[in-house]
């Protein structure tokens, strides 16, 4: 009788020992995988509002450019290719904002990044060299504060 209670509880403790391994080594690994999870979401906000920042400054710079073109003459005239890279940059940016949007997951990011966009489109409307200046301060400002609001989220 002796030895089967001791076989009993022997069969017992590895039983409790094999389940107590196979829960933790499961907890270790949906922590793990929890964690590899937010670590690419993070990554991949940092990718995309880089990204973003990198377009809104790219179409930014080639609209003043357009903009003392036409304006000033400072430059070569305007071109079809101007035109074009003009156009090319924006959708570059309503790209680079849509996939800022998705992994950004908070309207008050797409509130800035759509801000962004729209201050830096008024660019090529403006026509006065002051206005330029002012607007130029206040575009490059909406990049800023959009990539400041960023950081929390990716830090």
């Amino acid at each position: 009788m002796e030895a089967v209670a001791v076989s009993v509880i022997a069969v017992l403790g590895t039983l409790i020992g094999a389940g107590s391994t196979y829960y933790f080594q499961r907890k270790a690994q949906e922590r793990s995988e929890a964690f590899t999870r937010v670590e690419r979401l993070r990554q991949e906000r940092i990718d995309a509002f880089s990204a973003y920042a990198g377009a809104l400054l790219n179409y930014r710079r080639v609209l003043v450019f357009r903009w003392f073109v036409l304006h000033e003459g400072r430059f070569a005239e305007d071109t079809p290719a101007l035109l074009n890279e003009t156009y090319t940059k924006r959708y570059a940016a309503q790209e680079a904002m849509f996939r800022a949007q998705l992994v950004g997951n908070s309207p008050a990011l797409t509130a800035l990044a759509e801000e962004a966009m729209a201050q830096i489109t008024v660019l090529h409307r403006i026509e006065s060299r002051a206005e330029l200046d002012e607007a130029r301060d206040r575009t490059r400002q909406c990049i800023r504060d959009l990539v400041s609001a960023v950081a929390p989220h990716v830090g």
